[in-house]
């Protein structure tokens, strides 16, 4: 098993799939799930901090969780059958669940549980990642952090 981190939701065109990308900064690679809106929207308000007035099926999952006395510990990507991708959430207490990746993830990202993903998936499924392009990444996201509106305005 090699943790990942979630680097986000995407919406993949033309068909508008969602798909949630983990990477293995070890690796370089990301491994692509294609998700169900629902799903994306879920994982996408975990990352952003956003909390609703009423706790939404994942917050819910969490706060039950909590209430019984255990913690979601660590949650694995597996495998992938027929492809659909299986996952696991381990708990402090040693209980084991199968779950979809997508609620896993998204439960994971709420109470900040480590995201794994089985050495085999990667190097069946992973997309290798090319360093120049991170580093040009990068260098762009300094960029922004750097650049005013006023940056932009003609002296015309």
């Amino acid at each position: 098993m090699r943790e990942v981190e979630v680097v986000g939701v995407r919406v993949e065109m033309p068909e508008s799939r969602p798909v949630v990308l983990l990477r293995d900064p070890a690796g370089r690679r990301v491994l692509p799930i294609w998700i169900a809106p629902v799903e994306a929207s879920a994982i996408a308000f975990a990352q952003q901090g956003v909390k609703s007035k009423r706790p939404l099926t994942h917050d819910l999952l969490a706060d039950v969780i909590a209430a019984l006395g255990d913690q979601l510990s660590e949650v694995r990507v597996t495998e992938i059958r027929d492809d659909t991708f299986y996952a696991d959430l381990v708990f402090r207490s040693g209980t084991v669940v199968s779950a979809r990746p997508s609620d896993s993830i998204a439960l994971a990202l709420r109470v900040d549980a480590k995201i794994f993903v089985a050495d085999q998936l990667l190097d069946e499924v992973a997309i290798a990642t090319p360093e120049e392009d991170e580093d040009e990444v990068e260098k762009f996201r300094e960029f922004l952090d750097q650049v005013t509106a006023e940056d932009f305005e003609s002296d015309d």
